[in-house]
């Protein structure tokens, strides 16, 4: 059974950081891509990065610069480095993976960027 859980999420300053952590299981990993989502508004929720496996990454537009996403496959685990945060990237950040046919998310950890 597919099972992806974040850590690291909580409440930061505006210009501080955070690093989202995700441990997956239950598939082979190196061989799935993996990325990160976010929602503001729910059953909505809108790529931040997305990880490959040859390790190529792509980025929403409005995190590109500020956001590093990462895989280590010995791991099982992706991440996620935000910096210069913003208020606009308050928001759950769910882990997110295709694979065995279909779309596999975690639960979801809170980010909230406020002073």
């Amino acid at each position: 059974q597919v099972q992806l859980v974040e850590s690291g999420g909580g409440l930061v300053q505006p210009g501080g950081s955070l690093r989202l952590s995700c441990v997956a299981s239950g598939f082979v990993f190196s061989t799935s891509p993996v990325g990160w989502y976010r929602s503001v508004i729910e059953n909505q929720r809108d790529l931040v990065a997305v990880v490959t496996t040859g390790n190529w990454t792509n980025y929403s537009a409005s995190v590109k610069g500020r956001f590093t996403a990462s895989r280590d496959n010995a791991k099982s685990m992706v991440y996620l480095q935000m910096d210069s945060l913003k208020p606009e990237d308050t928001a759950v950040y769910y882990c997110h993976t295709y694979t065995q046919g279909r779309d596999h998310w975690g639960q979801g950890t809170q980010v909230t960027v406020s002073s």
